[in-house]
């Protein structure tokens, strides 16, 4: 469905990404691991065409998209929770849903409002409230179900857990679980490498811009490989 094949991406006169290469299947899970600064942002970036990158090929369903306006990436089917949940901070709870809503490239309205409330209830008690009324747990809980308000083929979160509470983060892991058994393919950045690879087929570990590990899930999760470049 996605391949990324030899992605360069600069910032500046910066060299991030050095030749990266990705593979999400229909209905797949891929883990993306790293420490702090070694590119994992700037490749999603670079895939969803917030950042153009300098060489290399993205291809969806086979069709090049390299450097295609998010925008366009949006409608081909490609929900993005980005780091920072991005919700709008004057919009309504129900507002930041309802101006998503879309039915997905196959014309499947399988994520409705209401079945995104039943999700996560715990927005149905805050549906006036303003985005920047709510705790980060409901902003990123918003952030998700407004992506899934777009019937996305592939839901892509960036740091999902980033800055939660236990509780909150252990509601954000299960729902990435319900999403997953939807058939719904996921691309999911996030620090907790153990939750990471229990919710996933594939893991990809950079390094300085570089793949150093990529493999199953079930082969690579708590390996000596695994945690030696996390610094884990």
């Amino acid at each position: 469905m996605l391949t990324v094949e030899q992605l360069h991406t600069h910032y500046g006169q910066a060299h991030i990404l050095h030749g990266v290469g990705l593979t999400i299947a229909a209905g797949t899970s891929v883990g993306l691991l790293g420490r702090n600064g070694m590119g994992k942002t700037t490749l999603i970036r670079s895939l969803m065409g917030y950042v153009r990158p300098t060489s290399g090929r993205v291809l969806w369903d086979g069709r090049e998209v390299t450097g295609a306006a998010p925008e366009r990436m949006s409608r081909l089917g490609i929900g993005y929770v980005p780091e920072g949940r991005g919700v709008f901070p004057n919009l309504s709870v129900r507002e930041n849903l309802v101006m998503s809503a879309r039915p997905g490239v196959t014309g499947a309205r399988d994520w409705t409002f209401d079945r995104v409330m039943a999700t996560f209830p715990r927005l149905t008690e805050r549906l006036t409230h303003g985005g920047q009324q709510l705790s980060g747990g409901e902003q990123q809980m918003l952030s998700i179900g407004r992506a899934l308000m777009t019937n996305p083929r592939l839901l892509i979160l960036d740091e999902a857990t980033e800055g939660l509470a236990p509780l909150i983060v252990a509601e954000i892991w299960r729902v990435i679980g319900a999403i997953r058994q939807t058939g719904i393919a996921t691309l999911v950045v996030d620090r907790d490498h153990r939750k990471v690879g229990e919710q996933s087929d594939q893991l990809l570990v950079l390094q300085k811009g570089r793949v150093v590990l990529a493999g199953a899930s079930e082969g690579l999760r708590g390996s000596d490989r695994l945690t030696s470049f996390l610094g884990v």
